[in-house]
């Protein structure tokens, strides 16, 4: 594979709603370039980019998958991603190294909640956008249709430069509006002819409002046409790419990608008016507290930047690295600016779905794979030793969804802790936590698919099957007023008993205030050695729970008094007394259950939140306040009992057709209501 320079790279993400064609247009290109002799189906696992046998199982992307082509002298690093909500990790991530954005738009479904999330990822990361309205020969298929909702929902710079030449069925070919021409397909061949007769007048008028459009972006280009003077396509095309790359024009062009209509002319256009690596923005690292650009030359220090991470079974790790400057070549030896740790690059290798081969240099802007970094993870930047800069990775999706999880087989806890591990290095948007309160480890991520597909990994990676069970709440207990009780353990066997007598006095303490314990005893009630066991039994009882089975907060317990034996009194025998008196004391001191409350923030178009703030009330949630945001939509904040948000994440795509997000984080603990009790006590420990 030989090396190419930035201005001959194009690294182009495809994004937008699942079921879209994403990855079938991905095929036709391929195919198209001569990569592949002909396009794989989605249906049978057949295509490059959805190579993992839980994509196959589900005909859907799970993951970023990277598919380079040529076209002439340029190499087109294509990104195709997922378009299902629970895997937009992967689509932040391939947008982080992208320079242009093609958001894959269907015909026949027009714009859905993903194309609006990758349109807004798109413009949070300043990257150019190219629409591609795919599947225009299928039935109930309307290019006007799908053209006036991209220009409702993401502004007038939104500009056909195709036209559909034919409708569903008898789509054949397209109008190109910068030349003037059709292009017709015929069982598998084009041929550029004049403009069809019955889209002329339509496709004259709109030509000139494109035209109208371009020029508007170049002031000589202008000045020339108001005088008479219509440019030339390539004097068109020069102007549009730089208005592209400025994000000032987004061009709407149309095809099927599986008949192959107007797939030629999509890469084409790729080629000619995307973006090269060297004309976007330098990247910004960090040194420090300082801050510096690093523009995309080959003739630079070498700065790579690990955008993903692949856990394959048998090769091990992979990591797909974008170049931000200088070149790579094979044994390059860099330090990962995170850990320190010297890595020394072995082999390059180009991706193309589960296939690789071996590269020889690569440049500034391009990406490839390196395998075997053995201390770099995502995200992570590699430099020349003595260059401590660091680049700031891609934002990662917070986790919504938990799932409680343990190995089928007991002796697999640790084979199942080290599988977890190498996931979240492969998805950062997964995480992991052990809840000691409820003895639970919990796996989280961003969506009931992404959870399975996670948990089908770990069997077919690591060799570990996991049982799933639902989320336990903390809970915990607390007394509402003072009580005082005696402890006492008194246990004669053959040798020496057991005797201790401790009187406790519990009282309240402020939310939060944990535990405290005051030694009150005078006068040798209690030995001074073994006041130290009261206190760990009072400890011990807490945590075992109350009278409604949860752990025990905020109380400070005070030693009063007490009774020893000389012989049979002990360390156990008071730890004992001290557990008891606690029990005791709590009887009387009007326990109640704590729950615990999430800080919850909810995005969703202003449409939709009437149905939102109803439903978190129903949650028992308590509304603070509703905020406007930019591109019509509304943030609420509540403070919601952290158990009535267990399926949230599930319940809140379900109510707003997966336009909503949400965030929450734990807040505080409050009394859970009285009616509520009896369905959360757990039995109590005896």
């Amino acid at each position: 594979m030989p090396s190419y320079p930035p201005s001959r790279i194009r690294n182009v993400a495809l994004v937008g709603h699942n079921g879209a064609g994403k990855t079938t247009l991905a095929e036709a290109l391929l195919a198209q370039a001569g990569v592949i002799p002909r396009p794989g189906r989605v249906e049978d696992g057949s295509t490059v980019c959805d190579a993992e046998p839980e994509e196959v199982k589900r005909h859907l992307s799970v993951s970023a998958a990277v598919a380079p082509f040529t076209v002439g002298d340029v190499k087109v690093n294509l990104l195709d991603t997922p378009g299902y909500a629970d895997f937009f990790g992967e689509v932040r991530a391939a947008c982080s190294v992208a320079d242009l954005l093609v958001v894959v738009v269907s015909a026949v479904d027009g714009v859905e909640a993903q194309t609006e999330a990758a349109w807004e990822l798109g413009a949070e990361l300043g990257l150019p956008r190219l629409v591609f309205v795919n599947k225009l020969d299928r039935e109930r298929a309307s290019f006007d249709r799908v053209l006036a909702q991209l220009q409702e929902r993401f502004g007038a710079g939104v500009a056909p430069l195709e036209l559909p030449v034919g409708e569903e069925g008898a789509f054949r070919g397209i109008a190109d509006l910068l030349t003037d021409q059709a292009i017709v397909y015929d069982d598998g061949t084009s041929a550029t002819v004049p403009i069809p007769e019955e889209l002329a007048e339509l496709e004259h008028r709109v030509r000139e409002q494109l035209v109208e459009g371009i020029v508007v972006g170049d002031d000589a280009l202008m000045e020339r046409y108001l005088d008479g003077d219509v440019p030339s396509s390539e004097q068109l095309e020069a102007t549009l790419a730089a208005g592209v790359a400025q994000g000032l024009v987004f061009p709407v062009v149309c095809g099927s990608a599986a008949t192959g209509v107007g797939v030629d002319r999509l890469a084409s256009l790729l080629a000619e008016i995307a973006p090269a690596p060297d004309a976007r923005p330098p990247a910004v690292v960090r040194a420090g507290d300082a801050t510096a650009e690093v523009a995309c030359d080959p003739a630079g220090e070498p700065l790579a930047q690990v955008w993903k991470t692949v856990s394959d079974p048998y090769v091990g790790k992979i990591s797909l690295v974008k170049v931000l400057s200088g070149r790579l070549t094979p044994d390059t030896v860099l330090v990962n600016t995170r850990s320190h740790h010297d890595e020394r690059l072995h082999v390059l290798q180009q991706l193309r779905g589960r296939d690789t081969e071996p590269v020889g240099e690569a440049q500034a802007g391009d990406l490839v794979a390196v395998p075997k970094l053995g201390n770099t993870v995502t995200g992570d930047t590699l430099a020349p030793k003595g260059t401590p800069v660091t680049a700031s990775p891609a934002p990662t999706e917070p986790p919504v969804l938990a799932i409680a999880i343990r190995p089928r087989s007991k002796g697999d806890e640790d084979k199942l802790m080290t599988g977890l591990h190498r996931l979240q290095e492969e998805d950062p948007s997964l995480d992991v936590q052990r809840v000691e309160e409820t003895h639970q480890t919990l796996l989280l991520g961003t969506g009931e698919t992404h959870l399975a597909v996670t948990c089908e990994r770990l069997h077919r990676k690591f060799g570990v099957d996991v049982e799933t069970e639902d989320v336990l709440v903390p809970y915990r207990e607390t007394i509402t007023r003072p009580a005082q009780a005696e402890g006492k353990y008194k246990k004669q066997t053959g040798g020496h008993g057991q005797y201790g007598v401790a009187t406790i006095r519990v009282e309240p303490l402020e939310r939060g205030g944990g535990f405290e314990f005051v030694d009150q005893v005078v006068g040798g009630a209690i030995p001074r050695q073994y006041i130290p066991a009261v206190e760990k039994g009072v400890q011990e009882a807490m945590d075992q729970g109350g009278p409604h089975g949860f752990p025990v907060v905020d109380l400070r317990a005070i030693c009063l008094d007490g009774k020893y034996h000389p012989v049979d009194s002990s360390e156990m025998s008071f730890k004992m007394a001290g557990a008891l008196a606690l029990r005791e004391a709590l009887s009387e001191a009007a326990v109640v259950v704590l729950e615990p409350i999430s800080q919850v923030e909810v995005t969703v178009p202003v449409e939709l939140q009437g149905d939102i703030l109803g439903d978190l009330n129903a949650r028992r949630g308590r509304v603070q306040g509703t905020d406007p945001l930019e591109g019509g939509r509304h943030r609420i904040t509540a403070l919601v009992p952290t158990a009535e948000m267990q399926r949230y994440a599930v319940d809140l795509r379900s109510l707003t057709g997966g336009r909503g997000r949400f965030r929450a984080v734990h807040d505080h603990y409050d009394v859970l209501p009285a009616n509520l009790v009896d369905k959360v006590a757990r039995v109590v420990p005896a």
